[in-house]
């Protein structure tokens, strides 16, 4: 018999979507969304949940829905491929990984009639990993963002702005423009 509440049902089940997405090390040893499918911290760690919940991505309304669509979509699955899962847990919390991504692939391949809820759903992952959009770049990676982290991004030079000594294309590209900012805008 389920213990949990709703809004813990819905928490558990989007952080394992979000995992199923990119992937992370578990946050404790019984951890049932995170799966332990890489090591690191993956969209979950990355704030996955938080940028979900954020109002401007237009679809924080509606992940109420989207958990309980994916967990029915998980019990159909369980049918399907004679899984038992375990009550104690959402339906998709309850599969292991390898069957929450066969089931994510479903849901977004061509033809599916709901493909571009979960397509969307799994962008807004992966921007919680790979931009941290919800956060400010410079406190994310001061607090060791671990997308931001794998993906080499540095630290802002310590008045906040980036600066680059060195051209991408190994020479400079244009001079600043004369009424340039301070701040690096446009005049």
């Amino acid at each position: 018999m389920r213990t949990t509440d709703a809004a813990d049902d819905v928490s558990l089940t989007l952080e394992a979507y979000a995992d199923t997405i990119v992937p992370g090390e578990k946050r404790w040893p019984g951890d049932r969304a995170v799966a332990g499918a890489a090591t690191g911290g993956g969209a979950v760690a990355a704030g996955a949940l938080e940028l979900l919940r954020w109002d401007a991505t237009g679809i924080s309304d509606g992940l109420d829905d989207l958990a309980r669509r994916v967990n029915e979509h998980a019990r159909s699955y369980a049918r399907e491929a004679g899984l038992e899962l375990d009550p104690d847990v959402p339906p998709f919390v309850a599969l292991e990984f390898e069957h929450r991504t066969e089931l994510v692939a479903r849901l977004t391949r061509p033809g599916h009639p709901e493909k571009e809820f979960w397509v969307l759903l799994s962008l807004f992952c992966n921007m919680a990993f790979d931009s941290a959009a919800h956060l400010h770049t410079a406190d994310a990676l001061r607090d060791g963002h671990p997308g931001l982290r794998a993906m080499g991004i540095t630290q802002p030079d310590a008045d906040g702005l980036w600066r680059f000594g060195r051209s991408g294309y190994g020479r400079r590209l244009a001079r600043l423009h004369p009424t340039t900012t301070p701040s690096g805008s446009p005049a």
